[in-house]
């Protein structure tokens, strides 16, 4: 179907599939020539998408960056990085301090970070 009868059928605008598909919030989706043609599972995306936004109070773009995140080593990395130093995402613990408090606390010294 064509972009104007997918908006239709979502309850959106043509232009709001088209920043959709812009984010990459959208399969590519074209058909012969230059008119987008939208399936049924492009319509399933959109109505996956949306309700993604609507439970967790999420815009479009904030979406479309946490599947980069999600996809994207470096940027997923570079995310946990600012959550850390944020305090938002606890720092991870290195194996040797996880091996200093069962020593400590074997040794009966309680939690060694106190």
């Amino acid at each position: 179907m064509r972009i104007t009868e997918a908006a239709r059928r979502l309850g959106v605008s043509p232009r709001m599939l088209r920043y959709r598909e812009s984010l990459g919030l959208l399969p590519a989706t074209r058909g012969r020539g230059t008119h987008r043609r939208y399936g049924e599972e492009e319509l399933a995306a959109v109505r996956q998408a949306m309700e993604l936004e609507r439970r967790f109070g999420v815009s479009p773009a904030e979406l479309a960056f946490a599947l980069r995140a999600l996809a994207d080593p470096a940027v997923g990395q570079a995310v946990r990085d600012l959550g850390v130093r944020l305090g938002r995402i606890p720092a991870p613990r290195r194996a040797l301090d996880f091996e200093k408090e069962k020593a400590m606390r074997l040794l009966g010294q309680g939690d060694p970070r106190a």
